[in-house]
């Protein structure tokens, strides 16, 4: 019995980790591609529709495919944006700034940590029509105020800022982590070599790094994909509808909020999250594949 105890005691252990998982995370994903295939307002019986959901999506939603146009186009600004403040600053702070590395790398970090809500209420009061800051610097310059929050372009615009703000210092700790695995002594051949900053910068930064650019790159676009809070907030505050001025920055998960938990289509809702999932996976596999091409053309 004390062997059998014994034997028993490491499955105790880690027991209630997997009862945890399965009661708060597998369950709620099976039931939700269940739900899927069904039209269920959450109070009523469910309904089993098999794919008319998904052909309702792809054929007869027009506002998801505006959301996804949306997400899409910020994605495809923000992220060359972020990796490169992020990789320049991480590379300034290593080369040029290693007494005060630690502070300013905690100043640029604080963005990322800053909560959604106080986010929003910032861009909200710096982008206000009226009495913001930004259009007090443009009315001192002489230029014409802009209706922010108003204007589908610009709507757009303070997104793009607000996500690329709140997110380059995050890619900087990864940029940073990964330059101190790149040996010294690269550089200081390449020095000795006659090589200028540049090309060290060029010939040994960049591809030693290529590992953390896949990963940040992969990240970057499911965290985009995902995108949901910022906005939100910042046009709920404002008294805007869903996704702004003409649906501007409606992204697919506010698309999928607003039908699951305004309209109670639970059903079609789990579909246009399922939809994401698929989109998400078509787009990491295709850029891991183009990264991975590149680096073995280089080989």
């Amino acid at each position: 019995m004390l062997r059998v105890g014994k034997k028993a005691t490491p499955y105790l252990m880690v027991a209630p980790y997997f009862v945890m998982y399965i009661a708060f995370g597998l369950f709620p994903i099976l039931f939700s591609l269940v739900i899927s295939f069904t039209k269920w307002d959450g109070i009523t019986d469910m309904v089993f529709v098999g794919l008319a959901n998904y052909i309702r999506i792809f054929t007869n939603d027009s506002l998801f495919y505006e959301s996804l146009y949306n997400t899409i186009l910020i994605i495809v600004i923000t992220i060359p944006v972020e990796i490169i403040l992020g990789l320049l600053l991480a590379v300034f702070l290593k080369d040029f700034f290693r007494k005060s590395r630690n502070a300013l790398q905690l100043i640029n970090f604080l963005p990322y940590i800053t909560t959604p809500v106080a986010i929003g209420i910032i861009f909200q009061i710096l982008f206000d029509w009226k009495n913001g800051s930004v259009n007090a610097v443009l009315g001192m310059m002489g230029i014409d105020t802009v209706y922010w929050l108003g204007v589908p372009w610009a709507a757009r615009l303070v997104v793009i800022i607000m996500m690329s703000w709140t997110a380059y210092g995050y890619k900087m700790v990864l940029f940073l982590s990964g330059l101190s695995t790149i040996p010294e002594e690269l550089y200081e051949s390449a020095k000795i070599d006659g090589a200028r900053w540049w090309d060290s910068f060029v010939h040994i930064t960049i591809p030693m790094l290529r590992p953390i650019m896949l990963f940040v790159v992969i990240t970057s676009i499911i965290n985009g994909f995902r995108l949901f809070d910022e906005p939100q907030l910042l046009f709920q505050s404002a008294s805007q509808p869903i996704g702004g001025p003409d649906h501007a920055v409606l992204t697919v998960v506010m698309r999928y909020y607003d039908v699951a938990f305004h309209n109670f289509e639970f059903g079609y809702g789990s579909a246009i999250a399922y939809s994401l999932f698929i989109v998400i996976s078509i787009f990491s596999i295709f850029s891991m594949k183009i990264m991975n091409r590149k680096e073995e053309s280089q080989l």
